[in-house]
């Protein structure tokens, strides 16, 4: 498993590496850093959608964590706000997903509306050139402009657990085609009670799943660890 923790509570600049010198990390032995977007071996398409959003450089987390994302390891991502956590699960996300197919590919669990808002407007922008489609799952829209966009066809769902199940249990939400779970600040996501809503989505999805659980702060939170042995969830292993 590969682990990534920026120990910074500063904001950094759009072109991300701004102030990497601040920060501090801890990856897992044989995990090196790729400092440029052009090494990663990303799709032509999603290249285009990163420069024009106004990346020049990855952020470090970015650096350490794409890459065993893409080639498909569970891995850990703690990292605080401001270190290009959700542009990381952005341009990973559209990295996996298969455009020729109109299933929902890469489900993002996030605590809040606004999180779950703001990472399904990013993949949308950087995915742009691709024609990524995302849809979010939030409670207080719509339900039925949600059953709208999931029976017309998106590649990512970005939602909050408890609409998010809402969306299963209807049938509307079909889980065949997930490949890659993320859990957007898992910790906060645990703390605000989701733990049952979080499984209940987690029972739906294909047993060949991609889990990966991103935390907001830095200690390595026992509870995460606790949920993850008793609700039979694959738990990465803490190096």
């Amino acid at each position: 498993m590969a682990m990534a923790a920026a120990a910074t509570t500063s904001r950094v600049a759009r072109r991300m590496g701004a102030d990497d010198d601040k920060l501090v990390f801890e990856t897992t032995e044989g995990i090196e850093p790729i400092l440029s977007f052009d090494q990663m071996g990303l799709k032509d398409d999603l290249l285009r959608g990163i420069y024009n959003y106004g990346f020049e450089k990855p952020s470090a987390i970015q650096q350490r964590a794409v890459m065993p994302i893409i080639n498909g390891r569970d891995v850990i991502a703690q990292a605080q706000s401001g270190t290009g956590k959700t542009s990381m699960i952005a341009l990973t996300v559209c990295q996996v997903v298969d455009t020729a197919s109109r299933e929902v590919q890469a489900l993002i669990l996030s605590p809040t509306r606004e999180l779950a808002s703001q990472t399904e407007k990013v993949i949308r922008t950087i995915g742009d050139f691709m024609n990524i489609q995302a849809h979010a799952c939030i409670g207080g829209k719509s339900v039925g402009e949600d059953i709208r966009k999931l029976e017309n066809g998106v590649h990512v769902v970005s939602g909050t657990p408890g609409r998010v199940c809402d969306m299963i249990k209807r049938r509307t939400l079909r889980t065949r085609a997930i490949k890659l779970l993320i859990l957007d600040e898992s910790d906060e996501m645990l703390s605000r009670g989701f733990k049952d809503q979080i499984y209940d989505v987690y029972r739906h999805l294909p047993p060949e799943l991609q889990v990966l659980p991103s935390l907001s702060h830095l200690a390595f939170s026992l509870n995460f660890a606790l949920f993850f042995v008793m609700s039979s969830l694959p738990i990465p292993s803490k190096k």
